[in-house]
């Protein structure tokens, strides 16, 4: 029963603020009474004449309550004899303040917090105004009023408030309460696949809850979805549950208040304060190193489905497949002879692979022959009630998509956007019900809010493995994606084509299609060189994905990749995944001849080697090795030729990653092979040790040896 999960904690508190315990405690006597007189005063004129939605039997059973305290004070005040208070009336004073302020604290979250909000925490809320009136009723209890010189009217007053809080009970509305349990059926009704009628969706939200417009309701949904994150799980109801009434209200919002044009203005300024909230935390989030072991080493991709070969090393099963499939009988990592062809699940590793994308919030698709035991570390489940709202949601969104005006396009555009934000659920039932081809569309929109929208919501779907085949088979949608990457009206539209790119990229076959997309390299270069931080971590990665398929080499050195890729070595954030990229491509001579040619290259990796990360320091030696035994004797010139190498080697040795130190330890020898400079080295040979044999220290694979923590840039916008 969907109801159970709130039922399962009424009563819990959360710990006020510092401030709240923070008494006065250094007035004196008048200073006191008249910080009190000032408290509650302000707390009857702020109050008194809101008008609350919900709480207004408890808000106002408070308030007059605080109103016979003002009036208690003030006399204090302007008789005088609020200035030789006993010890025990001024402890008194000093526990008013403290409800006071609590009461306060507790009116004002009334007044700001949303009605959905405020339904689903009834008990609770009540409860606190409960508490409240049962430590006034303690507090008039112990108030010595024999101590306190008052008129008989004020004593009367007093005695009246003293004997109505000893009968006070714990007070729930009962028409709030009918609204809190009607709001949990529909709940329950969309989790048994009954999606509640327009008419009596209509009366609860517009009627029940006086949410009048799309505004209204669009504030309701972010005020949930700021509860959900900012309790961090520790919150009832609990998220699954929070999540089936976000996904109500969102579908609700688009069936009760339409798509009308009016609203594109308002999809604009969200967005801006949105990035300021929940998607704020989403980019801060974007760029997680990925622990390197996760990575596949034939694709350098997160691995889906790692698997074991008979050498005991693990690659990605769509990778190593492919591998064999081309005729290989090697270890791609090792080079050793495969005695079978066998491929073992690594359940272990795959189930770390899922708990730490849980745990980073990374969007995780396993294939679909996972065990029903790795799906359980999965983040939580969505409610079936959730995942039904936003199936009829999406259903709405699309036929705006397909039919409705321009501004509702637009509107539905950033509906789907949002709505593909989380959940491998949400991203296949949008795809599969046929969002692509008209989010395509509006791609070539001349409404820069509609084409934003379009291009984050097609980089949110291909978060989803299978949409990306979908979204490369539409047809003219890679270039429309290019297009925008390239003219999009908007810096954020830009960036979110080059991320677009990077995700489909991740599938190997799509590499070649998306570099020999007429711009396509170039317009990441030159986001690469341009763009924000942001632009350029997105395009940096891109560029990386397209560097592993060794036949877009040559695509990239035309479009001016190689250049963008050297003079990113010296900019923080991009400078690992450059280096890397640099290492791939230098691989093959023509490469090897163009990062040569790049005045700057062997500069900027030498600076990478003495001031990067370690895993920058690990692929700059990797790129300046594999430039010597490309590059032919003009790269080993300039490379030999470089300040401080020598050095900079040795410490590698010594400090290196376990790569790093293979890698120096075989430029080294390279450097002792050359005659002209057997004294610069001569202090490296306590590091041939981790060098091994040179002809094995060559992976067949170099790919392997690359290690760039690659950046979820595809995190959801």
């Amino acid at each position: 029963m969907a109801t159970a999960a709130i039922f399962s904690s009424l009563r819990r508190r959360r710990s006020p603020s510092l401030e709240v315990f923070l008494a006065p405690v250094d007035f004196t006597d008048v200073g006191l009474v008249q910080t009190l007189v000032s408290l509650s005063t302000e707390l009857v004129s702020s109050f008194s004449g809101k008008s609350l939605f919900f709480q207004r039997k408890n808000s106002r059973s408070l308030i007059r309550k605080i109103e016979i305290f003002v009036v208690l004070l003030e006399y204090l005040r302007d008789s005088g004899a609020g200035s030789a208070l006993s010890s025990p009336t001024f402890a008194c004073f000093k526990e008013l303040y403290l409800l006071l302020y609590r009461s306060k604290i507790l009116l004002d979250y009334c007044v700001r917090s949303s009605k959905l909000w405020l339904l689903l925490q009834n008990h609770s809320i009540s409860g606190h105004f409960h508490d409240l009136n049962q430590e006034i009723s303690t507090l008039l209890d112990v108030f010595p009023l024999d101590d306190v010189e008052l008129s008989e009217d004020v004593r009367e007053q007093i005695d009246l408030m003293q004997t109505q809080s000893r009968r006070t009970r714990l007070l729930i509305d009962k028409d709030e309460e009918a609204l809190r349990v009607r709001l949990f059926s529909f709940l329950d009704e969309f989790e048994n696949g009954r999606i509640p009628g327009l008419a009596e969706l209509r009366l609860f939200f517009v009627e029940g809850l006086g949410i009048k417009d799309a505004k209204s309701c669009i504030t309701e949904i972010e005020f949930l979805e700021e509860q959900i994150v900012s309790h961090e799980g520790d919150i009832e109801p609990t998220t699954s549950v929070l999540n089936g009434f976000v996904a109500i209200a969102r579908y609700c919002r688009f069936l009760l208040y339409g798509f009308g044009e009016n609203e594109v203005e308002l999809q604009i300024g969200n967005q801006k304060k949105r990035r300021k909230g929940l998607i704020a935390q989403e980019i801060a989030e974007t760029f997680i190193t990925i622990p390197k072991d996760f990575f596949c080493p034939i694709s350098l991709d997160l691995m889906r489905d790692p698997v074991i070969i008979s050498t005991g090393q693990t690659y990605d099963r769509s990778s190593i497949s492919r591998w064999m499939d081309e005729g290989h009988c090697t270890c791609p990592k090792t080079g050793q002879i495969l005695m079978n062809t066998r491929l073992v699940p690594n359940r272990a590793l795959r189930n770390l692979i899922v708990q730490w994308c849980t745990a980073h919030g990374i969007p995780y698709d396993p294939p679909e022959n996972t065990d029903s035991s790795v799906e359980a570390f999965a983040a939580t489940m969505p409610s079936k009630a959730a995942i039904e709202a936003n199936r009829a949601t999406a259903t709405l969104l699309i036929h705006q998509l397909a039919n409705g005006s321009q501004g509702a396009k637009t509107v539905a555009a950033r509906g789907i956007r949002l709505l593909a934000k989380t959940g491998r659920e949400n991203r296949a039932f949008i795809a599969e019900a046929g969002a692509i081809p008209y989010l395509c569309e509006l791609l070539s929109s001349t409404n820069s809010v509609a084409q934003e929208n379009s291009v984050t919501a097609i980089l949110n779907l291909s978060i989803y493995e299978k949409n990306k085949s979908r979204i490369m088979d539409e047809k003219g949608c890679l270039g429309s994606i290019v297009e925008v990457l390239r003219f999009g009206l908007t810096t954020e539209a830009r960036e979110n084509a080059a991320a677009a790119l990077f995700s489909l990229s991740a599938v190997h076959d799509y590499k070649k299609r998306i570099a020999d997309e007429e711009g396509a390299v170039e317009a990441l270069a030159g986001l690469l060189r341009k763009g924000t931080p942001r632009g350029k971590k997105d395009a940096v990665t891109a560029l990386f994905n397209l560097s592993t398929h060794t036949e877009n080499c040559v695509r990239m050195i035309e479009a001016g990749a190689i250049a963008a890729l050297v003079g990113a070595l010296g900019k923080e954030g991009v400078a690992e995944e450059a280096a890397g990229a640099l290492a791939l491509i230098v691989r093959q001579p023509i490469g090897a001849k163009a990062v040569g040619g790049e005045e700057m290259a062997v500069a900027g990796l030498i600076g990478m080697m003495r001031c990067g990360t370690p895993r920058g320091k690990e692929n700059a030696v990797a790129a300046l090795l594999e430039l010597c035994r490309s590059g032919g004797t003009d790269a080993t010139e300039k490379v030999l030729k470089a300040p401080a190498l020598a050095g900079l080697l040795q410490s590698l040795l010594f400090t290196g990653t376990k790569r790093a130190r293979r890698k120096a330890a075989s430029l080294a020898r390279v450097f002792q092979r050359c005659g002209n400079y057997p004294l610069q080295f001569g202090g490296l040979g306590a590091g041939y040790a981790f060098a091994g044999n040179s002809a094995a220290n060559r992976d067949p694979s170099f790919v392997s040896e690359v290690s760039v923590p690659v950046s979820i840039s595809v995190s959801v916008l």
